[in-house]
Parts: structure tokens; sequence; C-alpha cells
């Protein structure tokens, strides 16, 4: 929502301070420096990456225009699920666990939880180290170790989308200036013909420039900033599961291994512990209505 409202504000500001100082926005609309720019960042979006890249990164810029996944009430269901699994494992055994966590997709148990099953690289995250722990076949620190890389691994490649586009703003100046050569171009074949044709050429080459400047600054950056935004949401959110899980192989009780999760979230959307213990043991409420 805030996306939606923030570009209105970027480019009402712009065209009303343009019409105040007399301009007429019909001079704006250069159909051809668009498609120069355009098709030109296109082209080298293209050239840098490989298509099914190209594609993730149409589906994350448009991404930013749904709210954030990883709210209050995202973070209050995580905590009840982990609260549960632990409670799973400590009156049934680590074994209760093996049919859930050997083939998480089919599990019921996950499905109770709707925000973290639809999210796959947590569900599998979760499933593939609670093997290793209910095998018991990696020490305390490899199993640090062993999450650290993959949090590591998966964080890089999320960050891959938030790159290009970041890479791409910083063109978006260079390819205006392209724009603008060629309608310098096309201004001195025009020299000796009228005025007006002349004015309307070298106003086409200069909206080149300006398009590429505000393209850059105006969209391109602030989308590449949001992107990263949710990639460092997600790390925070596979933070909380990372240390719930170290707290459990380590034997901790279960509500102190949901603690220590509670700990990694961020302070503005963190729970309360009398909210968080309120919500892991009795469903309330209290976390939500806190939003």
């Amino acid at each position: 929502m805030f996306t939606i409202i923030g570009v209105v504000v970027l480019f009402g500001a712009i065209l009303a301070g343009f019409t105040m100082e007399g301009g007429k926005i019909a001079a704006l609309i250069q159909p051809n420096e668009l498609i120069i720019i355009g098709g030109a960042a296109l082209g080298s979006l293209l050239i840098a990456n490989p298509l099914p890249q190209v594609m993730a990164v149409v589906k994350e810029s448009l991404g930013i225009l749904k709210p954030n996944p990883f709210s209050r009430d995202a973070y209050a269901e995580l905590l009840k699920m982990l609260y549960d699994m632990f409670m799973m494992a400590r009156k049934e055994g680590l074994m209760a666990l093996d049919s859930h966590v050997e083939r998480p997709e089919e599990s019921s148990f996950f499905q109770n939880y709707p925000t973290f099953y639809k999210n796959h690289h947590a569900l599998f995250f979760l499933a593939d180290t609670m093997k290793v722990i209910v095998s018991g076949s990696v020490a305390e620190h490899n199993l640090t170790e062993l999450m650290d890389l993959d949090l590591e691994t998966a964080h890089e490649s999320a960050l891959k989308g938030s790159q290009i586009v970041s890479k791409m703003g910083d063109a978006m100046p260079g390819f205006g200036i392209v724009a603008a050569v060629l309608g310098v171009v096309n201004t001195m074949a025009a020299i000796g013909g009228k005025p007006e044709v002349i004015g309307e050429k070298v106003g086409a080459a200069l909206v080149g420039t300006f398009l590429g400047i505000l393209m850059a600054y105006g969209l391109f950056a602030p989308i590449s900033a949001a992107m990263e935004a949710r990639v460092h949401s997600e790390g925070l959110y596979m933070g909380c599961i990372k240390n719930a899980l170290l707290a459990f192989a380590r034997g901790d009780a279960p509500l102190t291994a949901v603690e220590f999760a509670r700990r990694n979230i961020a302070p503005e959307m963190r729970p309360t512990f009398s909210e968080m213990e309120n919500t892991v043991k009795n469903g309330g409420g209290d976390m939500a209505q806190a939003a």
C-alpha cells in the first residue's frame, strides 16, 4: 500500500511542480525516449542474467506491492508452532517428529500453521535440521555451522534480485544520456528547419536525460532497497528458527527454546514474554492485539 502511495507522491510532486512552472505535461510524453531507455535496460538485464533469474527479479519487484509477510501474526504463529513441536518431542519422544520432518510438505502438523507452511525455505530448513537433531549424529557446534551455511547461502541467493535492480538503477542515467545524444543527433539533422521543430527535438532529448535520472533515483533505487528490506525480514524470521532449534538441541525446555526465538525478533515486532507465553500455551491473541 505504502509503495503505491510513494509512487503517486513521487510523480505527483514532480508533475505538479513542473506545471506550476508553466510546463506542459504533453511535452514530457516521449514514447521514443521510453523505448530507447526501457529497451536498453531490458537488453542489459537479459545479457547479464539467465531468463529464470530475470523472471525472479520481476516477481520479487512486484512482491513489494504486497504486505510484508513477516508480520506480528506470522511471528506469533511461528513461536506457537515451535513450542508445539518441542512439546510433542518432549511428551512423545524425538521419533514422534520423524514422520513430520521426513516429508514436511505432507505433514498434517505443519499444515496447522499456514503462514509457516507456505514458506518453503523455512519449512525445509526446519525439517532438514530436525532430521539431524533426531539422528543425534551432529555435535552442537557443528549444528550451528550447518545452519549458518544454509542461511548464508540462501541469504546471498535472495539478495541477487535487489542487487540486479540496483545495478540497473546505476545504469539508468547512462541510458538516459544515450537517449539524449540520439535526440541531439536528430536535432542536428534538423538544423535549418523551423525553430519550433528544433525546439521540440531538443526538448525530447532532454526528456531522455530526465527519465534516466528519475527512474534511477526515483524508482530503481527505492525498489532495490525495499527488496533488500524484505530479504532482511526473512533473515530475522529464519534466525528465530535457528536459535530455537539450537536451544532445543542442547536440551533447553520448550518455553526457553522459544524464548531464544523471541529475542531474535526485531524490537518493533517483538512481543513481550507474557504475550509470547500466553500465545504458545493458550493460543491467546495478545500479540496480534498489540500490533
